[in-house]
């Protein structure tokens, strides 16, 4: 008899701490478009709401922090952007890592950089109780060869 019940008390700990997680896949979603809609339209006061002081960035070009995210948010002009294949995976309470596509119409220092790119997220909860982006990468996408 202590079994079952056992099991049952262990399954709904698990259900609560589930629920305790972090935000939903829309709610992580919506401050991700909110720091691309930032970034595109050259909002660093909005930008700087999403995404933390001490951030990080990875791409080809090579390695960015905040100062040079800002700066290279005025070399832009993006045109559009739109976000598909949104996934967000909870990793403990506090840290939430994302993937998606971004299909983006622009150019950078007036070079066309038009096309998909496949991204990564890490946000992570601030002291503060918002969530604010840490970590961003993308890469962009090419066409499969057989």
């Amino acid at each position: 008899m202590k079994k079952p019940l056992s099991y049952a008390v262990v399954l709904c700990l698990a259900g609560i701490d589930v629920s305790f997680a972090g935000p939903d896949k829309e709610a992580i979603k919506a401050k991700e478009t909110a720091a691309w809609q930032a970034f595109k339209d050259k909002k660093t006061d909005d930008f700087k709401k999403v995404v933390a002081a001490d951030f990080r960035g990875v791409y080809a070009e090579g390695v960015s922090d905040i100062a040079k995210e800002l700066s290279d948010m005025q070399k832009w002009d993006m045109k559009s952007f739109t976000i598909a294949d949104y996934n967000a995976v909870s990793s403990g309470a506090d840290t939430i890592v994302t993937t998606y596509t971004v299909k983006l119409e622009g150019t950078y220092e007036g070079k066309d950089m038009g096309g998909t790119y496949n991204c990564g997220s890490v946000w992570k909860m601030g002291k503060g109780g918002g969530w604010m982006a840490i970590f961003h990468t993308n890469a962009k996408a090419e066409a499969a060869t057989q």
